[in-house]
């Protein structure tokens, strides 16, 4: 197994980390694309990069959308150049800077158009623990209580249960029997996943930038991610790395509140680029990734866990399926952040109540084949609000005779 990266809690300007812990280990041997804004055109542009350098390639394909719609994305964009807007370092130091420099780039979230989509409880940790939530309802003391009491009640290994075969149905039976029905089994074992939407189009954040959680949530979390990039036809032609922070208090009340627990301000983080498949990276090599997530708190707190796809319950093709096909369109693609096991449990300030977010935390989230995804955590209403739209792109692309 490969163990991610490792970091200490990084100071002051550096917070966010180096160049070569944001980019893959192999990074000569990846086709990486994401997104800047330029001062001076006053708007989005994609780039590339590649030997350190960022390559503005909005000449060609003004929206990222528009490059992970080609037949072979990677070999196109391993072809093209166009202007240097600076060093990775530079840029991505500038983006996590106190004060930044908004006349010199800064990194985005590296998707545009595409829908911003998320799959819950394809780990069978994970759906024990929204179980928990949902019969706490966000009490995280009784929360610990029920977690034991299910530990003992079930006490088998879920991880290589088929969710929708004749052995999940046997288990889900024997659960509803002894009590424990969840609208969270249907979706962790049953044939159908939980698939919404996380966000709205350009709503995402990047690396080195704030992620939110509401002010008056008591009990929430990040969740590390593989992050796909879904062509509008269905077909998987990347990956990045994702936060799909969770309110676990307020979905705990009511599963019906998932987009209040999951949907707010900077509430998802993407980045720091698209790795593009090829013959070297691919959904194979996805399949198999390690996920690392690090939290270190300014209160002198650290957690670190990993996240391991080969314990999903459901393949991310299969995911994929489910989120696009002849039911349901995205003609602009889509972006699916594939599920976590990370639910911490870690007690931060008192025994028995678990772990929850403290203004100031810094996540990190990485995976040597995908680099690292760095924030701080705010509160929602406190991060830069999103602005910048839809028709604010169209506009923008129009003065600069990109559409």
């Amino acid at each position: 197994m490969t163990v991610p990266r490792s970091r200490g809690l990084a100071t002051g300007a550096d917070w966010f980390g180096t160049s070569a812990e944001a980019l893959p280990d192999d990074v000569d041997d990846s086709v990486l694309i994401g997104r800047i804004w330029d001062p001076s055109v006053d708007g989005p542009s994609p780039v590339t990069v590649r030997d350190g350098e960022v390559i503005d390639i909005s000449h060609r394909f003004p929206t990222v959308r528009d490059i992970c719609e080609l037949p072979d994305p990677a070999a196109t964009v391993a072809g093209l150049d166009g202007p240097r807007l600076g060093g990775f370092g530079e840029i991505l130091a500038n983006t996590g800077a106190a004060t930044r420099d908004r006349t010199r780039p800064w990194l985005l979230a590296p998707v545009d158009l595409q829908a911003l989509k998320a799959a819950g409880v394809t780990f069978p940790v994970s759906m024990i623990e929204r179980v928990i939530e949902e019969r706490a309802r966000g009490d995280l003391g009784l929360a610990a209580d029920i977690r034991r009491q299910m530990s003992a009640d079930i006490g088998i290994d879920l991880h290589s249960l088929a969710p929708g075969s004749v052995e999940a149905e046997r288990l889900k039976s024997l659960l509803v029997a002894e009590g424990v029905w969840s609208q969270y089994l249907e979706v962790g074992i049953g044939p159908d996943a939980e698939i919404f939407t996380k966000g709205q189009i350009l709503s995402a954040v990047g690396t080195a930038v704030p992620v939110g959680v509401l002010a008056a949530s008591t009990w929430n979390n990040p969740e590390p991610e593989v992050t796909l990039i879904v062509q509008s036809s269905g077909r998987i032609v990347g990956a990045t790395l994702g936060n799909d922070v969770n309110l676990r208090d307020v979905e705990g009340r009511s599963a019906l509140l998932l987009p209040r627990a999951k949907d707010n301000n900077a509430s998802c983080a993407l980045g720091p680029l698209i790795r593009l498949f090829d013959e070297r990276f691919g959904l194979e090599q996805v399949r198999e990734l390690d996920v690392g997530l690090e939290v270190r708190g300014v209160d002198g707190f650290e957690l670190e866990a990993v996240s391991e796809m080969t314990r999903m319950s459901r393949d991310p093709e299969a995911l994929v399926r489910q989120l696009i096909g002849p039911h349901h369109h995205y003609p602009d693609g889509a972006v699916l952040m594939l599920g976590t096991m990370f639910a911490p449990i870690q007690d931060r300030d008192r025994p028995g109540e678990g772990f929850t977010h403290k203004v100031d935390d810094e996540v990190r989230i990485s995976c040597p084949a995908l680099g690292t995804l760095v924030n701080r955590v705010r509160h929602a209403e406190e991060c830069e609000p999103w602005q910048f739209g839809v028709r604010d792109l169209m506009g923008n692309l129009m003065r600069r005779g990109l559409l």
